[in-house]
C-alpha cells in the first residue's frame, strides 16, 4: 500500500478496541485524513503522547481502505501539552480545534484553515494574547475562508456604508435601518469594532478592547459560528464567556 508522509495538527482521537486510537488530523497537503495509531494506548508506546489533541506533528501512513495507519510520528511543536497546563488556552484550544473538525472535509486540501488552527494554537499556547480573544479571532477567520463573512461595517444585504447599530446573524452582520429585519440586535459600536479588528487582525484595537465589549464579541461571535454550522460547538460550553 502507498506510503505518504505530511505535517499535520491532531484535532481529536477516540478510542479503538483495547490499545488502539482513531485520530483525526488536519494535514497541510492532503487536507483532513483519520489514521490508526497502533498500539498508541499503551504506556510502553513510541509515539503515543505525540498523537495528542493540538499536537503538530510530522506524521507517515500507509494508506487503506477505510483507515490509514501511522507509521511514524515525530513532535514539530507540542502547543496540545502546553496548552493542557492552563485551563482558559486549553478550553479555548478545544473549541478551536473541534471547529476546524467541523469545517473541513476528508481528503479535501485546506491550506488556508490549516494556517488559521496552527496559528490560533501557536497563540494559544505562547500566551501572545487573551484566549477568548484568539479563539473569537479563530472563529471569524475560519467562517471567513469557509465563505461566510460576516459584515461589522457595511450593511450586508444591500451593502450600503457603514457603520451601522443593527446586526442580524441571519442577514450576515450589520445591516442598515432599511434592511434592518425583526429580533436583530443593537450592540455597542465598540463591540463591532472589536469583532472587525479581530477579522482584519489588528490586535492593538483588540488587546486594548474592554471587557464587556469582549463579551458582547464573544455571544455574536458564538450565535453567528452555530447558525452556520447548524448545530452547536460542544467545547464553547467549558470556554469562561
Amino acid at each position: 500500500m502507498p506510503l505518504y508522509r505530511d505535517q499535520g495538527i491532531v484535532l481529536r482521537t477516540h478510542k479503538l478496541g483495547e490499545a488502539d486510537r482513531i485520530i483525526t488530523v488536519l494535514t497541510r497537503s492532503l487536507g483532513k485524513v483519520r489514521t490508526v495509531g497502533k498500539g498508541v494506548r499503551r504506556t510502553k508506546s513510541r509515539f503515543g503522547a505525540r498523537l495528542e489533541p493540538g499536537m503538530l506533528v510530522d506524521l507517515q501512513c500507509y494508506e487503506g481502505r477505510n483507515l490509514d495507519t501511522v507509521t511514524q510520528a515525530e513532535t514539530i511543536e507540542s502547543w496540545g501539552d502546553v496548552c493542557a497546563r492552563d485551563y482558559d488556552a486549553w478550553t479555548a484550544a478545544n473549541a478551536v480545534l473541534e471547529t476546524c473538525d467541523r469545517l473541513t472535509e476528508e481528503r479535501e486540501p485546506a491550506l488556508q484553515q490549516y494556517l488559521l488552527v496552527t496559528g490560533a494554537m501557536r497563540s494559544l499556547a505562547g500566551k501572545e494574547h487573551d484566549p477568548n480573544l484568539v479563539l473569537d479571532a479563530y472563529l471569524l477567520r475560519a467562517l471567513a475562508v469557509a465563505g461566510w463573512a460576516p459584515s461589522f461595517h457595511d450593511c450586508a444585504k444591500c451593502g450600503a456604508e457603514g457603520p451601522h447599530r443593527a446586526f442580524h446573524i441571519v442577514s450576515g452582520g450589520a445591516v442598515c435601518s432599511v434592511c434592518r429585519p425583526p429580533g436583530s440586535s443593537a450592540p455597542a459600536p465598540e463591540t463591532l469594532r472589536l469583532l472587525a479588528a479581530l477579522l482584519a487582525g489588528d490586535w492593538m484595537i483588540a488587546d486594548g478592547s474592554d471587557l464587556r465589549h469582549r463579551r458582547e464579541g464573544s455571544g455574536l461571535t458564538t450565535a453567528f459560528l452555530q447558525w452556520h454550522l447548524e448545530r452547536g460547538v460542544r467545547s464553547l460550553r467549558m470556554v469562561e464567556r
